[in-house]
């Protein structure tokens, strides 16, 4: 059962699951699809081949599914996908892919997009993601799981950001962001580990040494390349599976240079 406004204006082609709510003045268009038990506020604005899961909320003046701001764009048809269990807070905006980058953008599960936070085209969003209020993403930006983003704080195109990661407010990030790590400046500079939030997601204080000491060796050991550090620290931590994360980042193919500690050793 849909419980509708009637303000609202949906497209008979929209596909809607069941127990969804739709508040005043909202618009459902053609190619959009809807999960189960799914609020819209008010004034909520979904366009174009949009997919979204179960268990999302979306408060007013949201903009999702519209075309991509890029001006390389041409009209091509491509995908916006919304995992399940998300919240989208005001103003929110987000975009679909283009033909430059695989023509989808992704977002996972549990995650919770503040005021205007807005995601451009071809991005790629984990679970458990968190945008303070005004936070930006640039295109084909890559997001991990366990992610924050503060407020006010955007990310360049094509860069990526490791998993239980922390971006601090006010933060220009045109550079990778190490899983674990936490940023902050503009522009950002690595300042160290996400300390507080591996305890609040209870990883063990054994792990949290072994990811400080390697912190030390890839960023603070003098004596050899940055290179050199990530091959030594593969070698003897290769049995561990979130130092692994990090060398494995490290060593993928990638657009952008990555964040490191201001004047470390190169």
């Amino acid at each position: 059962m849909i419980n509708s406004h009637p303000s609202s204006i949906i497209s008979p082609k929209a596909k809607i699951g069941e127990n969804v709510i739709i508040g005043p003045y909202c618009v459902i268009n053609d190619d959009v699809k809807i999960g189960n038990n799914v609020q819209l506020k008010a004034h909520v604005y979904l366009d174009g081949n949009t997919t979204i899961g179960d268990d999302c909320v979306f408060f007013p003046y949201c903009s999702i599914g519209t075309i991509p701001q890029d001006l390389k764009y041409k009209g091509e048809e491509s995908n916006l996908v919304i995992g399940s269990n998300n919240i989208f807070r005001e103003y929110v905006t987000v975009n679909p892919g283009t033909e430059g980058g695989g023509l989808i953008t992704r977002i996972g599960n549990n995650c919770l997009f503040m005021i205007s936070s807005h995601i451009a085209h071809d991005c790629l969003i984990g679970n458990n993601v968190v945008m303070v209020n005004n936070a930006s993403l640039a295109g084909h930006v890559v997001v991990e799981d366990f992610v924050i983003m503060g407020a006010l704080s955007g990310a360049h195109q094509f860069c990526r950001i490791g998993k239980h990661s922390m971006i601090g407010g006010l933060s220009g990030v045109d550079s990778d962001v190490i899983p674990y790590g936490t940023v902050m400046g503009n522009r950002a500079y690595l300042s160290g580990l996400n300390i507080v939030g591996l305890k609040r997601r209870g990883f063990s204080k054994e792990t949290i040494k072994n990811l400080r000491k390697v912190f030390n060796i890839l960023f603070h050991e003098q004596g050899e390349t940055f290179a050199n550090r990530i091959k030594l620290v593969a070698e003897e931590f290769n049995e561990n599976e979130p130092v692994m994360e990090i060398i494995n980042f490290l060593n993928k193919e990638k657009s952008r240079s990555v964040c490191k500690p201001k004047n470390v050793n190169k």
